[in-house]
């Protein structure tokens, strides 16, 4: 009897300790693994910096696009742009020109 009292009396001190140790270790396995933790952090800033390299290459893509448009309006027409937009798009060439396609 005496032997159960003194377990039941050690196992209340020892309690506190260990429900303070494992709510430690589950706050520190949720702040790493979790959906908002380390890791997850990690990814989000890698996937943000490929978004604004891919963002990057479409905007200088846009701007050399933009500026064909403006070489095609009819406000400022350039007569090289329009020569050469109406040859790719016709086909024709000058018999004494080589004709190189890149995809």
């Amino acid at each position: 009897m005496k032997v159960l009292s003194e377990i039941r009396l050690r196992s209340s001190y020892i309690m506190g300790p260990i429900l303070c140790i494992g709510l430690i270790f589950y706050i520190s396995y949720h702040a790493i693994q979790g959906d908002r933790g380390l890791i997850a952090y990690w990814q989000l800033t890698k996937q943000v910096e490929r978004a604004l390299i891919v963002n990057e290459e479409l905007e200088e893509r846009r701007s050399k696009l933009q500026n064909q448009v403006s070489l095609l309006s009819p406000q400022t027409l350039d007569r090289d742009m329009l020569d050469e937009r109406a040859r790719f798009l016709l086909g024709y060439s000058r018999p004494s020109e080589f004709i190189f396609y890149f995809k």
